[in-house]
């Protein structure tokens, strides 16, 4: 009836496929077609299913007790797939509960709580050669797109108070968000979670179905439909995971037979600020459950990244240095990382983690958490706090912008503007730049510039590219109706623009974890403001972009370049396309001997071009090296940047 196997390696920690053991399967016994489930409830004195099937528990259907490891198990003949179903418990306490199923694999439409009995099997993949091409793209364009699949865009808008819109469904979206993701050139499409959850407002990072993906959107097929589409128009899918902490909603995880299966024993290490419930990752029973809910969404659903939310609070107690290392967390983080390593390689493994420990991108076998990237909040926070400043003390504050360069080969970094820094009164990518409208639009390009150009794979919440004032709200879509607007649309077709050079130019994510590929060109100019970075690919071919970031117009701003040769401007965030004066570089520059008594100020490079720069401005240069010179690169002289001690960003859900 069960692999033992798997039960054996579910009690020891290390099951990938709990999900074949537990849950509702359906089966045939002698000759009779119908259902069996499963679960796992070691505190429970007895166990039943209830559904539509037995008039929720009229006709009882009790569990029997497998083996002495807490797993009760029944046949019921005749259940049809969609029938909705809870499993009851009779607690230590003499207590009745209903519980949704932790495997279930679909769920009833909120309000509704519960289980529906689902067949995952017999969806027709056409993505075999997606999945045979993928990799974790080290060297490969990583452009994300992150998006809430609810409100990036609604059939309506609400036209009476309380009325939210009309979600697309999965199936629909494919015609939605897939065009525009690609026509956008976006290389991947990060989705909040998936994972079914109660609360709209949760936005799914308090879920309740770990294998259950949301029913908002229709049924699990449709969703496989939706990636698989994806797929086949060449974009990855990367998924938000919540292992932390879960909802503590009565008919879900907590105290789910009655006592603590899941969370905690210990009170004190129970419950999180968000008022939800830590997973008790010392336990293996629940290391198993989130192990296989990882692995069966990346088998079932072809999933191409998992980004986990929250690792600070796997790595520390509350995410909290002081409070001590979460070993159990910890160790889970590892074994799921070196399983899906073997399991699935090709499978990126992304951690949102705001802490300074150490190691977090390293593999496991090297003492590390095994992660494949790292997001950087340190980044974030410094590049933000730069553009928030008013222009006149930016030549105090050079090091929000070159710190991150000091510990950036530390780990396998990405750059991130995600969700969280355009909700709760936080203000929009272009509300937090200095100025009036005028200023901030500038400066919001020169800023995706400069994101651009700095080495690590990226990425930027929806929205973003329409620099919409309005903050992110769940409940209503994406402010569209703001591309009527000139500047809007300008900078929405900037946007693409930027994009599109990103994947053009492999200078720009080929050698992304690799010294050779960055070099600061002007680095110390801080009375100016003024900085350039030159990225290289594989082969030598350069790109390097020249940012002014306060308010001066510069006719002939000298740069060093390690290249002789011509430099043609393939973008420039002041040309009129794009809402700008059209202060521009309009005819490829030649680059110039430097003169001896230069040599110190131009960072001992042998030449340099000059360069024309509009007040808060960005431009990006194709390289051409003169017939005849190498595409070598002179000594680096760049000054160090101070060091600083990195900080600990706290973040909320």
């Amino acid at each position: 009836m069960f692999d033992n196997f798997l039960i054996h390696t579910f009690h020891d920690g290390n099951c990938l496929q709990a999900y074949k053991i537990f849950g509702a399967h359906f089966e045939t016994h002698e000759g009779k077609k119908g259902v069996r489930f499963t679960t796992y409830a070691p505190n429970a004195r007895s166990a039943q299913v209830v559904g539509e099937f037995n008039q929720w528990g009229e006709t009882p259907c009790y569990m029997e007790r497998y083996n002495n490891g807490g797993i009760y198990t029944i046949f019921v003949e005749g259940v049809k797939e969609f029938d909705m179903y809870k499993f009851r418990f009779e607690t230590p306490q003499g207590d009745i509960i209903d519980k949704a199923d932790p495997y279930a694999y679909f769920s009833e439409l909120r309000p509704g709580t519960a289980s529906k009995v689902y067949n995952m099997e017999g969806y027709r993949w056409h993505d075999s050669k997606w999945i045979k091409n993928r990799t974790k793209n080290y060297d490969c364009p990583l452009n994300i797109y992150e998006a809430s699949l609810g409100s990036w865009k609604m059939k309506r808008e609400s036209e009476g108070e309380g009325d939210d819109g009309e979600y697309y469904s999965y199936e629909e979206l494919i015609d939605e968000i897939i065009p525009y993701v690609k026509k956008m050139g976006y290389t991947h499409l990060e989705v909040m979670p998936l994972t079914e959850f109660p609360f709209d407002g949760s936005w799914g990072y308090q879920a309740t179905g770990f294998y259950s993906a949301t029913s908002r959107y229709g049924q699990p097929k449709q969703l496989m439909k939706f990636i698989d589409a994806c797929h086949q128009e060449g974009i990855g899918v990367i998924m938000d995971f919540v292992p932390a902490h879960f909802v503590k909603d009565s008919h879900g995880l907590h105290m789910y037979d009655g006592g603590f299966v899941y969370d905690y024993n210990d009170y004190n290490r129970r419950y999180s600020p968000w008022d939800s419930v830590y997973f008790d990752l010392g336990k293996n029973e629940v290391r198993s459950f989130l192990l296989s809910s990882v692995e069966f969404f990346a088998t079932y659903y072809h999933i191409d990244g998992f980004r986990f939310d929250a690792v600070s609070n796997l790595i520390y107690y509350e995410g909290n240095k002081n409070l001590g290392e979460n070993i159990g967390a910890m160790e889970w983080m590892k074994r799921l990382n070196g399983h899906m390593s073997g399991y699935h390689p090709t499978v990126m493994m992304i951690a949102e983690d705001s802490t300074d420990y150490p190691g977090v991108t390293k593999p496991v076998g090297e003492h590390g958490l095994g992660f494949d990237y790292k997001w950087d909040l340190g980044w974030m926070n410094d590049t933000l706090k730069y553009f928030q400043e008013d222009p006149v003390y930016r030549q105090y504050d050079s090091h929000f912008i070159t710190f991150s360069m000091a510990y950036f080969y530390s780990e396998r970094f990405l750059l991130e503007f995600s969700h969280d820094e355009v909700v709760h009164g936080k203000a929009t990518i272009i509300n937090k730049m200095w100025g009036l409208h005028g200023d901030k639009l500038a400066q919001v390009k020169a800023l995706y510039v400069y994101m651009m150009l700095h080495p690590g794979k990226k990425l930027n919440f929806m929205g973003n590219e329409l620099a919409e004032y309005k903050e992110w709200d769940e409940s209503k879509s994406l402010g569209w109706d703001i591309l009527k607007y000139p500047d809007h649309d300008a900078f929405h077709h900037f946007t693409q623009k930027l994009n599109e050079i990103y994947l053009k130019y492999p200078a720009l994510y080929e050698m992304d974890y690799d010294l050779k590929g960055f070099e600061w060109l002007v680095v110390d100019d801080h009375d100016q403001c003024v900085f350039a970075i030159e990225r290289k690919d594989k082969a030598g071919n350069a790109i390097i972009a020249v940012m002014n970031f306060v308010g001066n117009t510069h006719e002939k701003y000298k740069v060093p370049v390690n290249i002789e040769g011509s430099y043609k401007e393939i973008l420039n965030t002041d040309q009129a396309v794009y809402s700008g004066k059209n202060i521009v570089n309009p005819r490829a520059i030649r680059s110039k001997k430097t003169k001896l008594n230069e040599k110190t100020k131009l960072l001992n490079k042998d030449h340099y071009i000059e360069v024309k720069l509009a007040p808060f401005s960005a431009c990006i240069f194709e390289v051409k090296p003169k017939k005849g010179t190498t595409k070598k690169t002179t000594k680096k002289t760049t000054k160090k940047t101070p060091k600083k001690t990195k900080r600990v960003i706290k973040k909320t859900k």
